[in-house]
């Protein structure tokens, strides 16, 4: 089959591969179509934790293929996703369901080969079906949109919060809208491009600021007291400690971006002390790929809108290089049709 494979840090081929014949337990997975992640860019600079030579991708969706032995419930050509992440069960973590801490933590496209390729295999307990309201597009948006929902449930948002979002890409638009639905009050998001704070308006932020102009428009007069939650979806450092600078007292700030490894920021720990704030991360997924998937196929969470850009494998190679627009949101791989006849 043919495949994406990042060989080493900033070399990527199109290439022929071996076909995932599933294991017991498991389901190989035609893809259809397969969404670009920030990880993936940082896999592709060696900034992740992933190992060389692999297959990138972990949001995708497609038909079941090949069913293997032990899994019941399936039948081929059924319309799928699937849950990227791979945890043992067994460990402390996993055991007191905090499984995105497994001790031997991996997910498809992160530690093991992904879904950048005409095939994926998959644990059969991963496998969500989809119903046929909902595109092959959307179904790959699920995964960010599961990683969203466990950044909500680490942040416990109360109703009424006042919210500072630093970044308007496709996760901060998706985390504009479940801001809004869990209670946000006041709702700003700052970002460099005008175009994607003009989004973010339409679906839930309550005001939009360009990062040039932060300091007209964020400042001691106008925000005396700050925010009650900051939180940032860019992963820039610089970026991070900005947004420190926004937390009002008692307030908390949300780590929702992700950094290069060797990033390091400076944080003021008198007033961590002092004015108590709480720093949360959130890595991942933690079982919330079925609560995602639900409020997607409700409509809750709309998701079509922000899919802006659709590319061949080979193409894929010049967006992981960069540059890359400003103005874009979801990337997908779409799979071509002619793939699937070599095999």
């Amino acid at each position: 089959m043919k495949a994406l494979v990042i060989e080493e840090p900033y070399r990527a081929i199109v290439k022929e591969v071996p076909y995932p014949a599933p294991s017991f337990g498991e389901v190989t997975i035609q893809v259809k179509h397969t969404g670009i992640c920030g990880t993936d860019i940082h896999i592709f600079k060696g900034e992740f934790v992933s190992p060389y030579p692999i297959i990138p991708g972990h949001e995708f969706s497609g038909v079941i293929h090949e069913i293997g032995k032990g899994v019941t419930g399936f039948v081929k050509g059924e319309r799928v996703t699937a849950d990227p992440s791979l945890f043992c069960g067994e460990c402390e973590f996993c055991l007191t369901h905090r499984g995105n801490q497994c001790e031997n933590w991996g997910a498809l496209g992160n530690t093991t080969d992904g879904s950048m390729a005409e095939y994926v295999k998959v644990p059969a307990r991963n496998v969500v079906k989809i119903p046929d309201s909902l595109s092959f597009e959307e179904a790959a948006f699920i995964e960010p949109m599961a990683c969203v929902v466990h950044a909500m449930n680490r942040l416990d948002l109360q109703v009424g919060d006042r919210v500072l979002l630093f970044g308007a890409g496709a996760m901060g638009q998706q985390l504009v809208q479940s801001l809004k639905m869990a209670g946000a009050s006041e709702l700003v998001i700052v970002d460099i491009d005008q175009a994607k704070l003009d989004m973010a308006l339409e679906w839930g932020a309550t005001k939009g600021v360009l990062s040039q102009e932060i300091e007209k428009h964020l400042n001691k007069e106008t925000y005396p007291n700050g925010f009650d939650v900051v939180v940032d979806a860019t992963g820039i450092p610089a970026v991070i400690e900005t947004a420190f600078g926004y937390l009002g007292k008692a307030a908390k700030y949300l780590q929702f971006g992700v950094t290069p490894q060797d990033a390091k920021v400076t944080l003021d720990p008198f007033k961590l002390y002092n004015q108590d704030w709480t720093i949360l991360g959130s890595m991942a997924i933690n079982h919330t790929f079925l609560p995602a998937y639900h409020w997607v196929k409700e409509g809750r969470i709309q998701l079509n809108h922000l899919i802006s850009d659709q590319l061949s494998l080979e193409e894929t190679i010049d967006f992981l290089k960069g540059p890359r627009s400003s103005s874009q949101f979801k990337v997908q791989v779409q799979i071509e049709k002619g793939y699937f006849e070599k095999i």
